[in-house]
């Protein structure tokens, strides 16, 4: 199309109105053919103003869509890029139906994707007791600097899921729609990138901060390294947990779970390359398990950032356009969300790293045996996790299409599926506890003797809490989903911290109960946890005739 070329990329290079015709475009115009990529069109010359030369013109406006060989084509409307949006109707057998197959694959995914740690201890665990106890202080700092980064990662879980839901109920999404998820998740990948110095900084001063702690000095100095070498992958390994929440969004899980598995089984087979220097690679122990972990965590997050360029569903998005422009106002919503799930999830985390500590000071035998049971109930949890995670962002689908009886129908499916998810894992884990902590030590290294009775006890208490723990996750993903976020924070807080942590530390350290009261104390704690959160998502999502009937006459 002669003229096309002056047009291309700026305004200014349009041709003034003059005898030929030619006008400069309007600003909605130019916006349209700037974002060409994203599905719109680009709106001629009018016939009253004449055409471009070469155009034929004299047939009113007309658009011109561009083809995705960069050619255009005149005369012939182009159709928008489709933008998927997931549907909010339904009964509660349509729910049901739409959280399984949303949720199934989120919690393999999840599954798969903490195993990558898990196959760290596992492997480690054949370097000895020493260095599973090390592994453990630095799975220690990686998981507390990751709960930072899930704060923001988590927020735009509810914003993305709102935002979409909304179109759902105006009968599907468009620019405006697909702009509002992009800058919710640019901000979420911002907001990452911000924290990452601080995070680095911490990881270096590891060593000096758990002998401050009270460590043993010889496990500090052996997890300092491995720490360090964990450091690289921490941005994105919660980049990852960013795209997969805008992927559910759009109900998008296959490929990501596809993705995990194929990081799972590269970290893998890199942990036997640097741990154990198979094929003549360097033999470098934890270092090694660090190294493997961050390179597995950089791939994951390529590939999921390169689907979310080419996938039909998510491509009209956006989402990495514009990656390095900024969006204040968006990010100071990502923050306000972010903060009070950030510490929520620290209060819960935390618990559990403070007592590797509390263990840390009744023996090393415990702490390893610490380490490998709690390793086991993570793993667990991870099932009833993407159950809850599914429930959440359905729970904002139905908020953001403003449908109250689907909001309350996701919330309780959710809480159902979770449990069932996890109960399987706690009978495995309450009547074959033995046999899971032979998974992960050597039954004929006599440095294990003292370990694994540890492990068989501490299993069977932690097979009962499971079910709690799936109660508490369910409904607090759901109330992340409402954005309800900072009553839930303070219930974590007080049912963690005003219960659970002291009375750990009070059966564990001043009773002869010892090791295993630390666990109850855990037991207890999760217990609170989910008799609170139930009870607040209960009062959020009760039908209206139940509020109005407590209303005063």
């Amino acid at each position: 199309m002669p003229g096309y070329g002056k047009t291309h990329g700026s305004r200014k290079n349009c041709c003034p109105k003059s005898a030929a015709g030619w006008r400069i475009w309007s600003g909605s115009e130019f916006s349209a053919f700037r974002h060409r990529r994203r599905g719109s069109f680009v709106l001629a010359p009018t016939a009253a103003s004449g055409s471009c030369p070469g155009t034929g013109g004299g047939e009113g406006r007309r658009r011109v869509s561009m083809a995705n060989d960069g050619q255009v084509s005149q005369g012939v409307a182009a159709r928008p890029r489709r933008r998927f949006t997931p549907s909010v109707d339904g009964s509660w057998g349509a729910e049901a139906r739409a959280l399984f197959l949303l949720g199934a694959p989120m919690a393999l995914t999840q599954i798969v994707q903490f195993s990558i740690n898990a196959i760290d201890v596992l492997m480690i665990g054949r370097l000895g007791p020493d260095a599973l106890a090390a592994a453990s202080l630095g799975l220690l700092f990686f998981f507390s600097a990751w709960l930072v980064g899930f704060g923001p990662a988590m927020a735009i879980s509810p914003l993305v899921s709102q935002s979409i839901g909304a179109a759902a109920g105006k009968g599907g999404a468009d620019e405006a729609t697909a702009d509002d998820v992009r800058r919710s998740v640019r901000m979420g990948l911002w907001s990452v990138a911000m924290l990452f110095p601080f995070v680095f900084a911490a990881y270096a001063v590891a060593p000096q901060l758990c002998r401050a702690l009270g460590q043993p000095a010889e496990l500090a100095d052996m997890a300092g390294p491995y720490i360090i070498a964990l450091a690289p992958g921490w941005p994105f390994a919660v980049g990852i947990l960013i795209l997969r929440n805008f992927l559910a969004a759009i109900e998008r899980t296959r490929f990501p779970l596809f993705v995990v598995v194929c990081t799972t089984l590269l970290n893998a087979f890199l942990n036997w390359l640097l741990i154990f220097g198979a094929f003549g690679a360097p033999k470098l122990g934890l270092l090694g398990a660090g190294i493997a972990s961050s390179l597995s965590n950089i791939a994951g997050f390529a590939a999921l950032a390169l689907f979310c360029r080419v996938d039909e569903r998510a491509r009209p998005y956006g989402i990495l356009q514009e990656a390095f422009l900024p969006d204040w106002a968006r990010l100071k919503v990502v923050v306000a969300l972010g903060w009070p799930i950030a510490v929520a999830t620290a209060f819960e985390g935390l618990l559990f790293n403070a007592c590797i500590l509390l263990m840390g000071r009744i023996g090393v035998d415990e702490m390893a045996a610490y380490q490998v049971a709690l390793n086991v109930a993570a793993m667990a949890f991870m099932s009833a996790f993407g159950f809850a995670i599914a429930g959440g962002v359905r729970v904002g689908l139905h908020e953001g299409a403003g449908d109250r009886d689907g909001v309350r129908r996701a919330a309780a499916l959710s809480v159902a599926f979770s449990v069932v998810a996890i109960a399987g894992f706690a009978g495995v884990v309450f009547f074959a506890p033995a046999a899971i902590g032979a998974l992960y030590l050597r039954v004929e290294d006599p440095q294990n003797a003292a370990v694994l009775p540890l492990v068989a006890s501490f299993l069977r208490i932690a097979a009962l809490f499971m079910i709690f723990d799936a109660i508490q996750v369910a409904a607090h993903q759901a109330l992340r989903g409402l954005k309800d976020v900072r009553a839930p924070m303070v219930i974590t807080g007080v049912a963690y911290w005003g219960v659970g942590f002291p009375l750990a530390a009070y059966l564990g350290l001043g009773t002869p109960v010892g090791a295993e009261g630390v666990w109850w104390g855990l037991l207890t704690s999760l217990g609170v946890a989910a008799a609170l959160l139930s009870w607040r998502l209960y009062r959020r999502t009760r039908p209206l005739w139940v509020e109005n009937s407590a209303q005063p006459v």
